[in-house]
């Protein structure tokens, strides 16, 4: 009899990811994915109680490429970098991207909980938007946020119209945070006056 081939948890985990990034987070079981690694599913069970706790690791591993997306950005525009990465991540992740953001599900509540920070940390290094509170900030963000998905729903699932490309896509997106912010900026100077 051969030996039974060893799996990281973390091996585990991409080969989960790789299924959610091709057919969505329900298509995740035990069995899929322990065919995907040619193994049992003796060694997902060693590492993993069952599909659910795999799909908690695949939704951490989800806002880690997020971040991983958002921090590769940085060009000290943070609705940009933030809208770019949202795009990228439509793009290249289009079936994930659909089942969390256009399906009712569990997983968005932490999702977004641990994005959330992120987002408003990258907010703060903006010297645009200096001297807002982190509500302020949070409601400029839900404005952008609103926005921004209608555009990435439209990238994941190629509304777009023929003309339009990615970087025109930034361009109507960059506009649109620029409005936002001048708008809100005229917000607070009216509160003040």
């Amino acid at each position: 009899m051969a030996p039974k081939k060893k799996f990281t948890r973390e091996q585990i985990i991409d080969a989960a990811f790789e299924i959610a990034r091709m057919e969505g987070l329900a298509s995740i079981t035990i069995r899929k994915v322990a065919d995907r690694l040619g193994s049992s599913i003796a060694p997902i069970y060693v590492n993993f109680q069952d599909a659910e706790e795999l799909i908690q690791e695949v939704i951490k591993k989800t806002v880690q490429v997020s971040q991983q997306m958002l921090e590769e950005m940085s060009t000290g525009n943070p609705f940009y970098d933030i809208g770019a990465a949202s795009l990228r991540f439509a793009r290249e992740y289009s079936e994930l991207f659909r089942e969390l953001v256009m399906k009712p599900n569990p997983y968005m509540n932490d999702y977004e909980q641990d994005m959330g920070p992120v987002l408003i940390g990258q907010m703060k290094q903006d010297a645009d938007l200096q001297g807002f509170s982190d509500e302020e900030l949070m409601m400029i963000l839900m404005k952008m946020k609103i926005f921004q998905l209608g555009l990435s729903v439209m990238v994941a699932n190629g509304l777009l119209p023929e003309p339009w490309d990615e970087a025109r896509a930034m361009e109507l997106l960059s506009g649109a945070a620029n409005d936002v912010m001048a708008a809100a900026r005229m917000r607070k100077r009216a509160e003040r006056d």
